[in-house]
């Protein structure tokens, strides 16, 4: 039996402007791994990539839910011995408000091959 998926023909991405102003981070995290998916679209097809482009301005003015922004911790790890590094959320967000969205939304998607380019389409605007 021979199953054919579906081919996409064209892809219509719409850009999405989104003001981060008093939203929580994780809820603004879903909303835009859902359109960087394309899972809103009636056209959406798991293993093509069918996605919006999304524009993420006034990051700096985002909510933490709790007590979250002393508390959260990132690690990474080099792989050698001892070389565990961690950053607190209240650091990060001081020295690149971007990196935080750009980590909770990378948390969000699923580790596959679309991944990569997913990430891509999503843009930080710059506010003065």
């Amino acid at each position: 039996m021979i199953k054919a998926t579906k081919p996409i023909t064209k892809i219509n991405r719409i850009r999405h402007d989104i003001d981060a102003t008093g939203i929580y981070l994780g809820r603004l995290a879903v909303q835009i791994a859902v359109l960087l998916r394309g899972k809103n679209k009636t056209s959406y097809t798991p293993n093509a990539d069918c996605g919006d482009t999304v524009f993420v301005s006034n990051v700096n003015k985002l909510k933490f839910s709790g007590n979250k922004i002393n508390q959260k911790i990132y690690y990474r790890h080099s792989g050698y011995i001892g070389n565990l590094k961690e950053t607190k959320l209240k650091d990060l967000f001081k020295n690149n408000t971007e990196k935080v969205l750009y980590k909770a939304v990378s948390g969000m998607l699923p580790d596959n091959r679309l991944k990569d380019n997913w990430l891509k389409r999503l843009k930080f605007v710059k506010n003065d």
